[in-house]
């Protein structure tokens, strides 16, 4: 990406401000995804991108390029979800109504914008890595080398991941469609 490269000159010249001031716009929209896509709750997932961003602030001027930007901060972003995953005490129940309602009202759309509501809604249902190996791979057009190394994942590995998610995809909205 472009705009990293510009982040990451002015990190290494020591404008970590600016750098900041790029990298929540290009980023905000990812990390808040990525955040949803695991913690699976809107003001969870907003709050955390919060954090998330005032992490990045603060190790900013530590970030030494070993890893590609988007790398680092999607490694920052899971393990502050997977942490916060970890850290709720209490579940959610359906049976109360105001929760009952929002769940419908999520169910109808997506934050991602994308073209075809209902298979998002799949995606949105299935198992954790795949659904993030599919929004990465295809929301966010990351090659499968990218998208193994921001999950810390092998690449065949990731690969099987996407094959699974398309085949479940496919069983889900019926008439086998074919999803490349």
């Amino acid at each position: 990406m472009p705009a990293d490269d510009a982040i990451v000159q002015l990190i290494q010249t020591g404008r970590a401000e600016e750098a900041f001031e790029r990298l929540v716009p290009a980023y905000r929209r990812r990390v808040f995804g990525l955040a949803y896509s695991v913690l699976r709750d809107r003001g969870a997932a907003e709050d955390l991108a919060q954090e998330v961003f005032v992490k990045l602030w603060q190790a900013l001027p530590r970030y030494d390029g070993r890893a590609r930007l988007s790398t680092w901060i999607y490694a920052i972003t899971r393990n502050a979800a997977v942490s916060a995953l970890r850290g709720r005490r209490h579940s959610i129940s359906m049976s109360d109504p105001a929760v009952f309602e929002e769940a419908e009202n999520r169910s109808a759309t997506t934050d991602f914008g994308p073209e075809d509501a209902a298979l998002w809604r799949q995606v949105d249902r299935l198992p954790e890595k795949q659904r993030q190996a599919v929004i990465l791979y295809y929301q966010d057009e990351r090659p499968v080398d990218e998208v193994a190394e921001m999950m810390g994942l092998p690449v065949n590995t990731v690969k099987t991941h996407l094959h699974r998610a398309r085949a479940s995809l496919a069983d889900a909205l019926g008439a086998g469609k074919e999803l490349s």
